[in-house]
């Protein structure tokens, strides 16, 4: 029976980040994945393809529209090239983490995991027992399907195989507008399909800044996606060629193809928690304490089995977080610093409270605002559209929380993720320097705007 400090049940940003930086402070860690590939959901078929579609799909969308300077005559979309370049960077990702494996001396073990107790594991494929001083679940999550739709993964699809359609379709429904269904809507109109979003609530993009999510669906509608929100989905399913949606009211739409966008669930099946001593909450994730403890001190979780909010960078830092726990006795996250961006184009970024989580908790608050149409920078590149938001504490001007719609909005962001990481007031970040010109410049104007008032408005 093979034994380790530290076995990690899953291969995603939190388990394969976790079991680097685990051998990095001197353990021998083993890991548990059940594909070939390592990476999970987030490299295989998350946020690396749908990335790699959206960079390349945005040049193309830029070209049909008209190059500043430039025409463009007989554009053709090779799609075939297009998927291939996609998986192409998902194998190099693979590839570079079974590297870092080998570099760090951590022994894989292919197959799915189960807990035999809580201090055994039984991979199925091998039937190998496995134990360790140490456990941490990463087993991620998987597409969150309704019981009224009815999945042929043709026609009706998860976000799995809204990567890999073999033909641009000519209708799309995209039912759901949060931040997966958005990103996948856009990549496919951009080839030339066209596409509806259905949202249930009464705006995109719910988990964001609401005055970002207004000005995303403006934007979106600009460029032709149709949205309608505050519509309830009662079935969806495939028919003929095509497929049907029905909404609450009667109405009947058809489609192509439709993505199923609603959300995802923690994925534990099979893992045979019970056998550990541990059980789900009402969500199936696994409840743990601020060191992600389970209840069983020697087992941790991370990623999308605990709670919080399914991204792959908190992932990463949270199995960090566990397995410097475990190591030196102490491990941190700032979840108040954890970014959240959506890849579109223009993109939609945050990071830290919205308004309207200021407004519940009773904080007071003072915003600062500046426009992209502002920056010379912008103006230069002629991307004009957008904006960036700045909260800051009221009586001591601590930043709270930045919000942002713009072309890299998402690049901007980082330093105001350092911000509110290391507790920087608008005034601090106002006062510091950036390059001119920048689109970086929007943000430190939108800190002074904060402060006191901006230079450039």
């Amino acid at each position: 029976m093979e034994a380790y400090d530290l076995l990690v049940i899953g291969a995603g940003p939190g388990g394969y980040v976790a079991a680097i930086r685990a051998a990095q402070l001197g353990m021998r860690v083993g890991v548990v994945e059940k594909e070939k590939a390592l990476g999970g959901t987030c490299l295989r078929v998350g946020c690396i393809p749908s990335k790699a579609l959206l960079e390349t799909t945005e040049r193309i969308y830029e070209v049909k529209k008209g190059l500043i300077g430039a025409r463009v005559q007989d554009l053709e979309v090779d799609l075939p090239a297009l998927l291939a370049h996609k998986d192409k960077v998902v194998q190099a990702n693979a590839q570079g983490i079974e590297f870092l494996f080998k570099k760090n001396g951590i022994i894989r073990h292919l197959g799915r995991a189960r807990f035999l107790s809580d201090r055994k594991v039984l991979v199925e494929e091998t039937r190998e027992e496995l134990s360790a001083r140490y456990f941490l679940i990463a087993t991620g999550s998987a597409p969150l399907i309704p019981p009224w739709a009815e999945v042929d993964g043709k026609r009706v699809v998860t976000s799995t195989e809204a990567l890999s359609f073999p033909e641009v379709p000519g209708r799309l429904i995209v039912v759901g507008g949060g931040v997966i269904g958005l990103e996948l809507g856009v990549v496919w109109h951009r080839l030339g399909a066209e596409v509806l979003i259905l949202e249930y609530l009464d705006r995109i993009l719910p988990t964001m800044d609401a005055e970002l999510s207004r000005a995303a669906e403006k934007v979106f509608r600009k460029e032709g996606l149709e949205i309608r929100t505050g519509v309830k989905v009662k079935a969806v399913r495939p028919e003929g060629r095509g497929a049907r949606v029905e909404l609450e009211g009667g109405e009947v739409l058809t489609a192509d193809r439709v993505l199923l966008a609603v959300g995802r669930r923690p994925y534990t099946e099979g893992l045979d928690l019970e056998r550990a001593g541990l059980t789900t909450d009402e969500k199936g994730r696994i409840p743990v304490d601020e060191h992600l403890r389970t209840r069983v001190p020697h087992i941790y979780a991370v990623g999308d089995v605990v709670p919080g909010p399914m991204l792959a960078h908190k992932a990463s830092e949270e199995g960090i977080a566990a397995v410097e726990h475990m190591a030196r006795g102490y491990g941190h996250v700032d979840y108040l610093a954890i970014p959240s961006v959506v890849y579109t184009h223009p993109e939609v970024a945050g990071v830290g409270y919205t308004e309207e989580e200021l407004k519940a908790k009773g904080i007071p608050y003072k915003v600062g605002r500046f426009p992209y149409s502002a920056s010379g920078r912008a103006r230069a590149m002629g991307e004009t559209e957008g904006f960036v938001k700045v909260l800051a504490h009221a009586k001591t001007d601590r930043i709270l929380g930045v919000h942002g719609i713009g072309a890299r909005v998402g690049d901007v962001l980082a330093e105001a993720a350092l911000a509110i990481f290391f507790k920087a007031s608008a005034e601090d970040l106002g006062r510091a320097p950036h390059a001119h010109p920048s689109l970086s410049e929007i943000l430190k104007e939108a800190a002074l705007a904060a402060w006191e008032k901006a230079i450039h408005l």
